[in-house]
């Protein structure tokens, strides 16, 4: 379906951060907007660093992916 444009650092690196927006967001006593933006945000970032695709990565042809030397002479 999608393909994965994303190397194992970037997606561990969005793994990461995505899990410490959403932990901010959820301990956020005040219920703040930008608490909610922050957990928003987490969550896409988590969610891409999970599947390996990054739509915006997409959208401008971005990949961090390293391909295989048998695909780089096909592109």
């Amino acid at each position: 379906m999608f393909r994965v444009n994303q190397a194992g650092w970037d997606r561990v690196l969005r793994i990461v951060v995505g899990s410490v927006l959403v932990l901010l967001a959820w301990g956020d006593p005040s219920r703040s907007w930008l608490g909610a933006l922050a957990g928003i945000a987490g969550a896409a970032l988590l969610v891409a660093g999970i599947v390996g695709w990054c739509p915006i990565y997409s959208a401008l042809g971005i990949s961090t992916r390293r391909r295989p030397p048998s695909q780089e002479a096909e592109s």
